[in-house]
């Protein structure tokens, strides 16, 4: 064998191995990234993680992105949980800019660990920690929620939703909304987040009956599987469930219909009054939302213009004056937490010209479950 043959030889086997490498490498691709029919990395580590799940008292978390409008559950877990009678309690809180606000982060600490603390569910049952996030949130959430979680003596799982991809799909159904329970003038794309409770029959998906949508500013004194049980008093027509506001923030906004109309109980504090509400605790019934024929009309441009027009309304809450708006209307659409769900601490009317009144509004003899400390208020240590 000449030099030439011996040489070409050599190549000839050289080229047969960077083939046999490269047809590996894409074999290696395959498995972890393209699935390989019956199992793939991503089978595999959610077979894992479900193997672990059974033996623990607590589920792992589905830290998955959703950027579906639909907020689509973590796969796997659900189906297996269903076939063993599990039911679902879906919770949900807004979880945007917690990166760059350090008081926002110590809020929600108080809140989830004061839920953990006396949060307690069957074995059947799986509380869904639903969470509105922009990505850099939810990175920074990811190590925070497993701390906070570690303790839970109940089984959970853990979903982020992507903000952006709700706001668009927000935008067109409460665009109208905007103009009138906006803080700012116009409509704005990015507000419409702030009127997610008034949407989300449509954006949840079907199989999602019932969701509690929560603040973050809050600090549980009693088992969180009890405000799901108020769901059971709803009444025929009831489709939200919300406490009373605790200022007379109405009586200030409607000060012109509330002239017009001397004899009027709009503005007025409870029991016989309607003060309004306050979404920082909200029992979502998504299924009478969507089978609510009066409440899917009052979702029409139209309808929430004659509105505001008649209450002469211009607020800057959000969801919170569309439902007091429409609670005026028709209150037979709200079934009335009492104000131990949502014990209200803010006082800023009463040094804002309602001292005379302030009392009427944010007594409450109830026993205390839920403190909420809105406007910034400092909730006091146990």
């Amino acid at each position: 064998m000449n030099k030439m043959q011996l040489m070409g030889r050599i190549m000839n086997m050289r080229s047969y191995q960077v083939a046999l490498l490269l047809l590996a490498a894409l074999a290696v691709f395959g498995f972890y990234y393209l699935g390989s029919g019956k199992e793939n990395f991503s089978s595999t580590t959610k077979r894992i993680k479900e193997s672990r799940a059974s033996q623990s008292p607590s589920l792992d978390m589905d830290l998955s992105s959703s950027s579906s409008s639909e907020l689509k559950l973590s796969e796997g877990k659900s189906k297996n949980m269903e076939s063993r009678g599990t039911q679902d309690y879906h919770l949900l809180m807004m979880f945007t800019k917690v990166h760059i606000n350090p008081v926002l982060r110590d809020k929600f600490q108080v809140a989830l660990s004061s839920l953990v603390r006396y949060g307690k569910f069957e074995s059947n049952e799986v509380l869904s920690l639903h969470f509105v996030s922009d990505e850099p949130s939810k990175e920074m959430g990811k190590s925070v929620m497993r701390d906070l979680l570690q303790g839970a003596s109940f089984k959970y799982k853990v979903i982020f939703h992507d903000v952006s991809a709700l706001t668009e799909k927000l935008f067109p159904i409460v665009e109208a909304m905007q103009k009138h329970f906006s803080a700012g003038t116009g409509t704005y794309y990015s507000d419409s987040i702030f009127f997610l409770s008034v949407a989300l029959h449509r954006i949840m998906p079907k199989d999602i009956s019932r969701i509690i949508q929560l603040d973050l500013d809050l600090k549980f004194k009693t088992n969180i599987r009890e405000l799901f049980e108020e769901f059971d008093n709803f009444l025929q027509d009831s489709v939200i469930g919300i406490a009373h506001e605790m200022q007379p923030v109405y009586r200030h906004t409607l000060w012109q219909y509330r002239r017009e109309n001397h004899n009027t109980k709009v503005g007025d504090p409870p029991p016989e009054g309607m003060p309004g509400f306050n979404s920082g605790v909200m029992l979502l019934n998504l299924e009478a939302m969507r089978q609510s024929k009066l409440y899917n009309q009052l979702l029409e441009p139209n309808t929430v213009r004659q509105l505001a027009e008649k209450y002469h309304f211009k607020g800057h809450l959000g969801d919170q004056d569309f439902f007091s708006m429409i609670g005026m209307e028709h209150p037979e659409l709200f079934y009335v937490l009492d104000c131990g769900w949502n014990r209200q601490l803010c006082m800023w009317w009463k040094d804002h010209g309602y001292a005379d009144v302030f009392d009427e509004y944010y007594k409450c003899e109830e026993h205390i479950k839920i403190l909420h400390g809105n406007c910034n208020t400092p909730i006091p240590d146990d």
